[in-house]
């Protein structure tokens, strides 16, 4: 057999193995198409919320006194428990009152005798006047007899304002609450000594109302002039262990100055305090409302992603393709974020799948409604610990916000 004979029986015989090898590619089943990614999208929730400011500061007594006595002596006895409630007036401690009542004895005596010494020598005096008619006494006996006069007044004066000053010494040995409010406890037993104005032997403090103190930014100072509120602002304020705002307040003072070296201003609330709960002292968290309420939008929270140094949220576009928005969100707002620019309020916005969202994607786009957490995956800053009967702990989310219709 020839050469060119042997070639094409080859070809042949190759052509004729491929052929079963080409029959089974052409009947096995094709792959189905990619499934498009499935979002949830809704339109923003449209809301009238109030903007604050949030600040920390402690809590101070509207009236603070040290007790102190006007008088030394040695302590004869305490009135009052510590810590109690005092009233006005009420006695406080008694400093023993024997040698002021011996002082006022002095002073009383020594006012007589002044009394009875003015009046002979007013005696003395009419006499020289009669006489001096009949040229029976000189001119210079009648003149000294009318000093002595003036000098026995003024004698007279001074032994009653001796008196008077032994009779508030004797008065002092009491020492009475000179305002309502909390005492503190005894700073000297009976028996001690205490030096007038110096020694302090207690405090006390006012209860209610109480105010509370914290300092502000320039930033804020200008904010809160700008919109014609330096003063009167309605504040709510919570405890170091509360999560609720429930102490209600006002702000009644702005100082006059900014401190230089941390650029802030002194400001306070004054708050009710009818039980007595809040005590000066205590820190806690204010949030001062600042501006009138507004219209806002609200997204969820995980609806807002962080693209380097923007913040963008993903819109469903024509033909259910993906777009990015760029927004300036606001404060968190029972899991609901506040959206202050950057979306309108008829965009489409993914608000679960958020992870499956490409700028430029097409999806298959399921209707939402915005809620607190639609996907579950972040409960957020204002969920609540609950223990069930028998059971682990769980947290449970802030109940979901119905769209505005």
């Amino acid at each position: 057999m020839s050469g060119a004979g042997r070639v094409k029986k080859s070809t042949v015989l190759a052509v004729v193995g491929l052929a079963p090898a080409l029959l089974a590619a052409c009947s096995r089943p094709q792959a189905p198409a990619q499934a498009l990614p499935a979002v949830v999208a809704a339109q923003p929730l449209t809301q009238t919320v109030t903007d604050w400011d949030d600040y920390a500061g402690r809590f101070e007594a509207v009236d603070m006194v040290e007790v102190r006595p006007r008088v030394a002596g040695a302590i004869h006895s305490v009135h009052f428990q510590d810590g109690q409630r005092v009233q006005k007036g009420q006695l406080l401690f008694v400093i023993d009152p024997r040698p002021f009542e011996a002082q006022m004895a002095r002073a009383r005596a020594d006012l007589a005798g002044a009394k009875a010494v003015l009046a002979n020598a007013d005696a003395e005096l009419k006499r020289a006047e009669a006489l001096i008619k009949d040229r029976l006494v000189s001119q210079a006996q009648a003149d000294l007899r009318a000093a002595a006069q003036l000098q026995a007044a003024a004698s007279l004066a001074s032994a009653e304002a001796a008196m008077t000053t032994a009779q508030l010494n004797l008065a002092y040995t009491r020492i009475e609450a000179p305002i309502a409010g909390r005492v503190s406890w005894r700073r000297l037993a009976p028996g001690n000594l205490v030096a007038a104005d110096s020694t302090v032997l207690t405090t006390i403090v006012s209860e209610s109302p109480i105010r509370f103190v914290f300092d502000a930014p320039e930033a804020a100072l200008l904010k809160y002039r700008r919109a014609g509120k330096d003063q009167a602002n309605v504040v709510d304020i919570r405890l170091q262990d509360e999560t609720e705002y429930r102490w209600k307040g006002r702000v009644d003072f702005l100082d006059n100055a900014l401190d230089r070296s941390s650029g802030t201003i002194r400001a306070r609330a004054t708050v009710p305090n009818p039980d007595g709960f809040l005590a000066p002292g205590m820190f806690g968290h204010l949030r001062l409302y600042a501006a009138k309420p507004f219209e806002a939008l609200m997204v969820p929270d995980e609806a807002v992603v962080t693209d380097q140094t923007r913040q963008v949220v993903y819109v469903i576009g024509p033909d259910d393709q993906i777009q990015q928005k760029v927004v300036q969100p606001g404060r968190l707002l029972a899991g609901l974020r506040v959206i202050t620019g950057g979306l309108s309020p008829e965009d489409r916005v993914v608000i679960s799948g958020v992870q499956r969202a490409r700028p430029g994607r097409k999806v298959a786009v399921t209707n939402g409604t915005v809620t607190a957490f639609p996907s579950g995956v972040s409960l957020g800053e204002t969920s609540t610990l609950q223990v069930p009967q028998g059971g682990a702990a769980t947290t449970a989310a802030p109940a979901a916000t119905a769209p505005k219709k």
